[in-house]
């Protein structure tokens, strides 16, 4: 028995997130049931799902804003019920609803965050300019676009230069530039942090993840790597009806072709190992043998089919 304890307590400490059998309740409804899942250091995941299916909850019970009912969380190997403190100072949080004193300038505002985590105040001038904020840093935190009013959120999510980053919509109302120039903060600060994303942008998880991790209703429907929810891009995956009847065998001298299936009829599912558009091959090879096309579709899944294909009901 006390060997188990001691790897359950080596096991917490070698993982940025660690959360066992979580559940909240809000009156009747049941935000989280029984979720569990793990984070290792220096991993950037996706935390996806629905409005409404637990995200915002779950993330605000690691950061110690709300206490679960039911269950138990760690983080940096410490238990968010009773060493609070400790797992406010290892993570930098930017939440939904980005709390900003809009009276204050920018750098009024940051030298007001590192005297809370008494860090250097070198450090402000160093997170200004990771999140490009030198040409507003002069302004009150009112006077900024919403876009800008979330770098500041980030900037001060980073100013302690925590072990976990926590990241709730992290690019709500930044224009197309400014989100190019997000990513690459939160991927660069992601080679030496682990970073626990939520967002409705599936582009952008695809961009910055490493592992995806989707809930819904509170419940947990997928936890996987990245390479794993989403097929690779050298491969293809053709959708095709023939006006013929096609033999398998004739498939066979498709090139790049790693597997054939029937779906009935004259329609197949092809699968292609090639980084071209395989549509024209399978367009060519019917000509060729004189029958045709009638449906010729790539059936490629994205994050965004996989998510709808787990939350849809």
């Amino acid at each position: 028995m006390k060997e188990n304890n001691w790897l359950l307590l080596f096991e917490i400490f070698v993982m940025s997130i660690e959360v066992q059998h979580i559940s909240k309740n809000y009156g009747t409804q049941k935000a989280l049931n029984n979720l569990s899942f793990r984070i290792e250091k220096g991993e950037i995941v996706g935390f996806l799902g629905p409005n409404g299916a637990g995200k915002s909850t779950l993330m605000k019970i690691l950061t110690t804003y709300l206490a679960a009912d039911e269950g138990t969380a760690w983080v940096n190997g410490f238990d968010v019920a009773t060493q609070q403190l400790q797992v406010q100072q290892s993570i930098g949080y930017l939440p939904e609803h980005n709390p900003l004193y809009l009276d204050l300038y920018v750098r009024e505002y940051l030298a007001f965050e590192a005297d809370v985590y008494k860090v250097d105040k070198n450090r402000i001038t160093a997170v200004i300019e990771l999140t490009g904020l030198q040409k507003e840093a002069h302004k009150k935190i009112g006077q900024l676009s919403k876009g800008y009013r979330q770098r500041v959120g980030l900037a001060s999510a980073l100013l302690h230069d925590p072990e976990v980053l926590i990241l709730d919509e992290p690019t709500t109302g930044l224009d197309p530039n400014q989100l190019v120039d997000i990513r690459a903060v939160i991927k660069a600060v992601g080679k030496n942090k682990t970073v626990l994303l939520s967002t409705h942008i599936m582009q952008e998880v695809e961009a910055l993840c490493d592992r995806v991790i989707i809930i819904n209703e509170g419940e947990l429907v997928t936890d996987k790597k990245m390479e794993a929810v989403i097929p690779s891009q050298k491969k293809q995956l053709l959708e095709v009806e023939f006006d013929v009847v096609v033999a398998a065998e004739l498939l066979l001298d498709l090139p790049n072709l790693i597997s054939s299936k029937n779906t009935g009829g004259n329609c197949w599912e092809l699968l292609f190992s090639s980084e071209t558009d395989a549509r024209t091959t399978v367009f060519d090879f019917a000509q060729t043998n004189g029958f045709k096309t009638l449906q010729l579709n790539q059936k490629n899944k994205n994050l965004e089919t996989v998510f709808q294909e787990l939350t849809q009901k």
